[in-house]
């Protein structure tokens, strides 16, 4: 008998970087990064995730700090990418137009990549009176897997996320999730998780910021049965887990709760 499509599905090797970011400083953060990276990778992986804004803080100094999608953030993506030959991701500030987004980029190996600005503006720090909202949904895929890619403060709309259909496999969120409300994260990462019946990863950063807002990581990998399977706190961290597909569809298989989830769509 023909083996169900998802047996051909590989594991997929994700890494993890909990970084300390340095306030407004491209190039110290982008040299840090690279110094962990060539240092920490150990072994091949299909994917490093970073965490939001990673590249200067999250900072409300948007025309100070942003870069064109030919800058010297993108072009270090691109080389990265190349050099360890895996998808990476993370977002940064970009200006296009006029405007500024909170951009999470998606970036191959091959220099191609994807974008997927974030929706959801965090109004309590100010975000919506300096960046625009995107307004599209994005899902990537790698190696068989299809990942929905989400920033920060959008982790807490789950209309937004609604995994209809089972269009993804993975929610992965790039954060900067300060401490005071950690409990937040934990809870709805968890939430996220149980209820769209994937894979959700959190990365978020730690250290203070140019505010003196604290931020404790608890960066996380959590299963569709809710279980963890990555999960550290306050400290910085560059770790590597592998996921497996057919936990993902026999979760699915014995709990079809997706298919009796509301019919509705996004005004």
């Amino acid at each position: 008998m023909e083996s169900p499509q998802y047996l051909n599905i590989q594991n997929l090797k994700i890494t993890v970087f909990q970084a300390y970011l340095f306030w407004e400083n491209i190039d110290k953060n982008l040299q840090n990064i690279s110094l962990r990276l060539s240092s920490g990778v150990r072994e091949k992986t299909d994917l490093i995730v970073l965490p939001e804004m990673f590249n200067t803080g999250f900072t409300m100094k948007a025309e100070e700090m942003a870069e064109e999608m030919t800058g010297k953030t993108i072009q270090w993506l691109q080389k990265t990418a190349e050099n360890y030959d895996c998808a990476i991701t993370g977002s940064l500030i970009i200006k296009e137009n006029g405007k500024f987004y909170n951009r999470m980029i998606w970036m191959l190996p091959t220099g191609d990549y994807q974008y997927y600005d974030k929706h959801h503006l965090f109004g309590l720090g100010d975000e919506d009176a300096n960046y625009t909202a995107g307004e599209k949904q994005l899902i990537v895929e790698l190696k068989g897997w299809k990942i929905r890619l989400a920033v920060c403060y959008d982790l807490r709309f789950p209309v937004w996320l609604r995994n209809k259909n089972a269009e993804y496999d993975i929610l992965l969120l790039v954060a900067s999730w300060p401490d005071k409300r950690s409990a937040h994260w934990r809870t709805l990462i968890h939430a996220r998780a149980i209820e769209n019946q994937s894979y959700v990863i959190g990365v978020n950063r730690v250290g203070h910021d140019g505010n003196q807002v604290y931020h404790s990581g608890h960066s996380m990998c959590i299963d569709p049965y809710g279980n963890t399977i990555y999960y550290k706190p306050e400290d910085e961290d560059l770790y590597t887990f592998s996921i497996n597909y057919p936990d993902l569809e026999k979760v699915r298989r014995q709990f079809p709760f997706l298919k009796d989830a509301d019919n509705f769509t996004i005004g």
